[in-house]
């Protein structure tokens, strides 16, 4: 009886590993992770947030990525080139905690700099759902237009890792900023005014 069971678990445990090994090859499973914990070894190379937000980021300097979404309200929204006012972006998702952490700010600047800046709130709504969205617009008061990135492509266009990310453009059309995550209202709204 003993023999038999040992041959089971070897039979299963060939099973598992064979399982693993393609999932691996199939980047399913990292495997470096798995074996730095069983080694208890630290990842020698995992990158930070902003080693990815960078490497993937369109840099400051450079022509903004030309799109046209829809919005909530029903109208379409262009942006690429030249523009009467300074734009920012922002793409964010209707569950992220630090996007209703920046919310009331976003729309403080918004009704302080209405003739000098154009706020779009581009939500990546593969990532949400429409119901929610409108919830979260209600909830915070959006009175800039709300566009809808139904499937994430120009939120991939702007090499997007994480919400809430804000894209600063100025009025020639050019990135001027790339921001990651949430910063004090002060800082924000100063990275604007540098290029109204």
């Amino acid at each position: 009886m003993m023999k038999r069971n040992t041959w089971i678990w070897v039979i299963a445990f060939i099973l598992l590993a064979g399982v693993v090994y393609d999932h691996a090859q199939a980047g399913r499973i990292p495997v470096a992770a798995w074996v730095d914990k069983i080694t208890g070894k630290a990842a020698e190379e995992e990158p930070s947030l902003t080693t990815m937000a960078a490497q993937y980021a369109l840099k400051p300097g450079t022509p903004a990525p030309s799109f046209s979404l829809p919005g909530l309200d029903g109208s379409r929204y262009e942006v690429g080139g030249a523009r009467d006012k300074v734009l920012l972006l922002n793409f964010w998702a209707s569950w992220c905690d630090p996007c209703k952490e920046e919310a009331p700010d976003l729309v403080s600047l918004a009704s302080r700099y209405q003739d000098s800046l154009d706020l779009y709130a581009v939500n990546v709504t593969l990532y949400d759902k429409l119901e929610q969205v409108e919830q979260f617009v209600k909830e915070y008061g959006y009175t800039f237009p709300v566009l809808l990135d139904e499937d994430e492509e120009i939120y991939r266009k702007f090499g997007g890792v994480a919400f809430p990310t804000n894209v600063l453009i100025d009025k020639d059309g050019i990135i001027r900023d790339v921001i990651v995550g949430t910063l004090a209202p002060d800082e924000l709204e100063a990275k604007i005014k540098k290029w109204m």
